[in-house]
């Protein structure tokens, strides 16, 4: 980690939310006039789209084990640790772009799926800012959380994760329900080693648990909202969290753990910037000083 060149990161599965948590972040970067280098998660995949699809089908031949956008064998750990380290040491490092459809990649002239080059983080920001599926990450060969400053956790409970990746990928992406299921199948072994981990190297979690029926996500008609959820917030330290401030301010709040507390899901938004502002100007400030 580095005081001088911070690393924020939120990390969290397919389906998880974590844009919800990143629109809250980038919030709290207009509001405090901070300059943050943002850094996706998919632009550190070892393969575009159709060398993955290759690549899976590679892996499935003879019933083995297929490779997955969670595990190692599809992604660049190893890179994005040394990101990380530069970032920490610098301010820079190489990253890049997935541009992911028509819109993103129409400015590059390239085809959606494909990566943009490798190229260095401009100066003069004032921390790096990561999204993605990898943020606190360990492997046999890379320890990305070892170099994260501030490492937020979004996990909602697992029948919920999948509900919204179904909706996600059948509407947005356009996959059939049986293929989103193969999918999440197909990454179980992966989920279990190198996502779940994370959400014990965390600083913060955020965690959505639905208060209506969710049993079976695969024949979910709708999303649950919000104000359907509850939203379980744990703090890895929580000797430096004002409580009794947090449950002031965020109505019908209260304490399940001496570092857990509980907000209504419509709050979530609310309960996330009051939570992160405090920590971030913290964390500048030491940078700056």
């Amino acid at each position: 980690m580095s005081q001088k060149h911070p690393v924020i990161a939120v990390t969290g599965s397919s389906g998880a939310g974590t844009s919800t948590v990143k629109n809250s972040f980038e919030h709290i970067f207009r509001r405090e006039n901070l300059k943050a280098a943002v850094v996706e998660g998919d632009s550190f995949h070892r393969y575009d789209r159709e060398a993955m699809k290759q690549a899976v089908a590679e892996s499935e031949k003879d019933n083995g084990r297929a490779i997955s956008h969670f595990g190692p064998e599809a992604n660049e750990f190893e890179k994005l640790e040394t990101l990380f380290r530069e970032y920490g040491e610098s301010g820079s490092g190489q990253t890049r772009l997935y541009l992911h459809n028509e819109e993103e990649a129409a400015p590059w002239d390239q085809k959606p799926g494909t990566f943009t080059p490798w190229s260095p983080i401009p100066p003069g920001s004032d921390l790096l800012f990561y999204e993605g599926l990898h943020g606190g990450v360990k492997s046999d060969t890379a320890d990305v959380a070892k170099y994260v400053d501030l490492l937020v956790g979004v996990v909602p409970i697992v029948n919920l994760e999948w509900i919204q990746k179904i909706f996600r990928d059948t509407s947005a992406r356009g996959y059939s329900a049986e293929a989103v299921t193969h999918t999440i199948l197909r990454r179980m072994h992966d989920y279990v080693h190198f996502i779940t981990p994370q959400f014990s190297r965390t600083h913060i979690n955020f965690q959505r648990v639905p208060t209506v029926d969710t049993s079976n996500p695969f024949i979910a008609r709708e999303i649950p909202t919000l104000d359907e959820s509850m939203v379980v917030i744990r703090f890895k330290n929580p000797r430096n969290v004002d409580f009794t401030n947090l449950l002031a301010m965020i109505h019908d709040s209260f304490m399940s753990r001496r570092n857990t507390i509980v907000v209504p899901g419509g709050k979530m938004g609310m309960a996330i910037e009051l939570i992160l502002t405090p920590l971030l100007l913290e964390i500048v400030a030491k940078s700056r000083a």
